[in-house]
């Protein structure tokens, strides 16, 4: 963002990337001043376990304050997109909604830079809350300035290898043994020349799936500290690093599903489920579509390894809470942050969502053996990055830059106009 942008005023930062949505909202209309003390909620959990999830939050949540009236209020659709324009549109007419949900770190800079969320740092973040977080989620809960402005309620790990198991017996592979993302790519030419599976199931639909893949291989390949370099604009600085890691995505694709262009994620899954894949790149979200599958049990069936070359990292995406001002009921809603900070919150709403707590304190007692697994992995990470393809780790202009350069790179696999256009995807 320019200098000239950084300038402008709250209203004018929110009427650029919010005026065409003026009036727009979405049919809600909460925070209108009938009752100060209500707590309006808005969020895009609207299918399935993420409903779940969200109604045993607010269920805990009003167990614990009787006296606070809650309007949960959806906003569906496109994970944050109908929410993120209908919170700028009200933000801008001066009417936001108690709290609403985001992705933290560069994906609040819209709000940050505008000057709209609240310092929680003394209301919401006690010194036994701060403790009971892992250093890489808090930098993510605070704006530029090094203030707390949200509370993280969960976490996806991103740099999952989910397999196979009779597949990789058949081939010889033991997952356990892969150090690296060539080693990787040895095993995948294994798989393809001595069995008849798919050495990796995966969709180049959308760019988000291979933008997290490079993220990972980018971080096998050269660590936490190079990768972190990229996200702060550093591309030309680290070319060796990013065109590596570029051309060993490109080799990965020889080794896709054939039709990855015109799947979505949990259709390629469905490969690894039925036995015809090996392997899948994936958040822990893929657990779920194992869970429910019909005699596919974890470790006899399906099992995960960290990505190679990222087994003490835990690459996060997060979703929290915030305080947006001025606020329609600013009690209620600091009770609602730290409730959702608390040890009861996070494990009334993680074992429902199939994420883990950001809190390291939260008995494991409902989680289940795979996000136990992933809790201790957690636990004892010693790096917890954020994402570009999540929105995490960079501003949502930047974001969009690189879902561009991917979306073309899913088609050629060229590696020149990927890192040129990587170059100047950073460079806003």
């Amino acid at each position: 963002m320019s200098d000239t942008n950084r300038l402008l005023s709250r209203r004018n930062v929110l009427r650029a990337t919010g005026a065409a949505t003026v009036g727009m909202l979405a049919g809600c209309n909460g925070g209108d001043g009938d009752d100060e003390d209500e707590l309006e909620i808005v969020h895009w959990w609207t299918a399935g376990g993420e409903q779940d999830a969200i109604e045993a939050l607010i269920d805990g949540f009003e167990e614990e304050y009787p006296d606070v009236p809650v309007s949960n209020n959806p906003a569906p659709g496109g994970a944050g997109s109908a929410l993120d324009t209908e919170i700028q549109s009200r933000v801008l007419n001066e009417n936001p909604p108690s709290t609403f949900q985001i992705w933290p770190g560069k994906a609040m800079d819209t709000y940050t830079e505008s000057d709209v969320l609240a310092d929680i740092g003394d209301s919401v973040w006690d010194s036994e809350m701060e403790d009971a977080y892992l250093d890489g989620v808090k930098e993510l809960a605070k704006d530029d300035d090094g203030n707390y402005v949200a509370v993280p309620l969960n976490i996806h790990r991103l740099n999952n290898l989910f397999y196979n198991v009779e597949v990789l017996e058949s081939a010889g592979i033991d997952p356990s043994e892969l150090s690296s993302p060539a080693d990787l790519l040895d095993a995948m030419e294994t798989i393809a020349s001595d069995t008849d599976a798919t050495p990796m199931a995966h969709q180049t639909q959308a760019p988000w799936s291979t933008i997290q893949l490079w993220e990972n291989v980018l971080i096998g390949m050269e660590g936490v500290d190079t990768y972190l370099d990229v996200l702060d604009g550093n591309v030309s600085a680290n070319e060796t690093a990013v065109r590596d890691a570029l051309q060993m995505v490109a080799d990965y694709s020889e080794y896709f599903n054939e039709d990855a262009g015109s799947v979505a994620w949990d259709q390629a899954n469905t490969g690894v489920i039925q036995g015809n894949a090996a392997f899948l790149h994936q958040g822990d979200w893929a657990a779920g579509q194992y869970k429910s599958a019909e005699d596919f049990e974890f470790e006899s069936d399906w099992n995960y390894v960290p990505f190679p070359g990222t087994a003490e990292v835990y690459h996060v995406v997060t979703d929290s809470f915030v305080m947006p001002e001025p606020n329609p009921s600013p009690d209620a809603t600091e009770q609602w942050l730290s409730y959702c900070g608390s040890v009861a919150g996070q494990e009334a709403f993680n074992p429902i969502k199939g994420s883990i707590p950001p809190r390291t304190d939260v008995p494991d007692d409902e989680f289940g053996p795979f996000l136990t697994a992933q809790r201790e992995d957690f636990n004892n990470s010693t790096a917890q990055p954020p994402s570009i393809a999540h929105g995490t780790g960079v501003t949502p202009e930047v974001k969009s830059n690189v879902e561009g350069v991917f979306s073309t790179f899913n088609g050629d696999w060229n590696i020149g106009p990927a890192y040129n256009g990587l170059t100047d995807a950073f460079d806003v």
